[in-house]
């Protein structure tokens, strides 16, 4: 992929494909089948041979993908998560009483207002019984269009929005469905079941001939990603953060002509912690990683020849709002991938891993910047620390830079994901050591 307009409308593309984190690492596994990369489950054993290419995911949500090598030589790693703030529905989320809404929980650190006013869809896993043959099936589910909004109170009903309405999220934010009648169903099961059926028939007509038995299903924005601006500067789109970086770091993977061991790690759960079995602080890489280097100093020889690319977005420095900023650490959209810093580790960039950083985009010919947050403001946090910790591989923190992250629809520069995958696929592809 030498063409950065190309490049932006397949990331495009897949971000509207990619609503929740089952359906990001369901396109990231057809691409990786594409390119000839061999699925391994987990729940086999594996045979990597030598110049293989390989993928693994689990719980659906999150993938690792490798290709195999001398692997005691270390291994060029790049890692991001699959998930994003958004409106999960809940277990039993039926609000019926002159309208159908449902109930939904707030997932990770979401920006709240925007979310009023828009069309919204429903997008994720559903799990379910096959009547049948008495078997539980799953199959992912996206709605694709428009279904429900949440529409905002009136400025009438309350002349002080401007200046200090809040959102209290179990009362003012159950996304509206439809007006309800005698003829509707009010069992938001029934509904997925018949949307279900719609959209896969092969499963047949008959709405009882499947139960539906649990989900995990969020709301997000149906408008499609796109590229804005007067001269065409900017991302718009949901989910930027981080399918930006999935993406970026596929693509950088699969147009390298790597001759050393080379790993792509996505995971979900970041925007909530991390602490899963598909999550960054869960078992995953280090179970992958034990398969490919069982020995234990083997092992650990090449955790210390590696270095791991903890990619997520950066904040860039609003014009409105440019006092939340360090004078000193600004970093523009349009300006270059962004390597961020923090002295109580809340990412884990060092010196010696921001020096290899700076030195990949000097060869690259990418312009590089560096963000450190206020230092009387909190600093949020990625999966670079928490992978250097649970695995002990020097890693650096590093993002594009974003206006209105964790928003509805962020922005972000039409031209650093581009230069993002420059200096990924540079990574993947170099043969000399990357540690000092």
């Amino acid at each position: 992929m030498n063409n950065q307009d190309s490049f932006n409308e397949q990331l495009l593309a897949f971000l509207k494909a990619s609503p929740s984190p089952f359906h990001a690492v369901e396109k990231m596994a057809q691409r990786l089948d594409e390119a000839g990369f061999e699925y391994l489950s987990e729940q086999e054993s594996w045979a990597v041979e030598p110049g293989g290419r390989y993928y693994t995911t689990r719980n659906d949500s999150s993938i690792i993908a490798f290709s195999g090598g001398d692997f005691s030589q270390g291994i060029r790693m790049v890692g991001a998560h699959t998930d994003s703030p958004c409106l999960m529905v809940k277990p039993q989320p039926e609000k019926t009483k002159d309208y159908l809404q449902l109930g939904v929980e707030v997932y990770g650190g979401a920006l709240l207002n925007p979310w009023f006013d828009r069309d919204l869809s429903l997008a994720g896993r559903v799990i379910y019984r096959d009547k049948a043959s008495a078997e539980l099936k799953q199959s992912l589910l996206d709605f694709g269009r428009a279904i429900a909004t949440i529409p905002n109170l009136a400025i009438h009903l309350d002349r002080e929005a401007n200046k200090n309405r809040t959102v209290n999220p179990q009362t003012d934010i159950p996304p509206l469905l439809c007006t309800l009648h005698e003829q509707r169903s009010q069992d938001f099961r029934e509904l997925l079941a018949i949307e279900l059926l719609a959209q896969n028939p092969e499963l047949g007509d008959d709405v009882l001939a499947i139960e539906v038995l649990d989900y995990e299903l969020c709301f997000y924005d149906s408008q499609a990603p796109a590229i804005i601006g007067l001269h065409n500067d900017f991302i718009a789109s949901a989910r930027l953060d981080n399918l930006l970086s999935c993406f970026t770091g596929l693509q950088a993977l699969l147009a390298a002509d790597a001759q050393q061991p080379c790993l792509l790690v996505c995971t979900d759960h970041e925007e909530v912690g991390s602490a899963s079995a598909c999550g960054a602080q869960g078992p995953m890489l280090a179970s992958v990683l034990e398969r490919l280097l069982p020995d234990v100093s083997e092992r650990s020889r090449c955790i210390a020849r590696s270095l791991m690319v903890s990619a997520d977005n950066a904040h860039g420095v609003h014009p409105n709002y440019a006092s939340k900023h360090d004078a000193n650490h600004g970093p523009l959209l349009n300006g270059g991938p962004v390597i961020k810093i923090n002295a109580n580790q809340r990412y884990a960039t060092n010196s010696v891993t921001a020096a290899l950083f700076r030195d990949l985009c000097r060869r690259a010919d990418v312009p590089v910047q560096s963000f450190v947050t206020r230092t009387d403001l909190g600093c949020g946090s990625t999966i670079g620390p928490i992978t250097a910790s649970e695995t002990g591989v020097p890693t650096l923190d590093v993002g594009v830079p974003t206006f209105a992250m964790h928003s509805i629809r962020e922005l972000a520069g039409s031209d650093d994901a581009w230069s993002l995958f420059k200096v990924l696929r540079l990574l993947y592809e170099q043969t000399e050591a990357v540690c000092i």
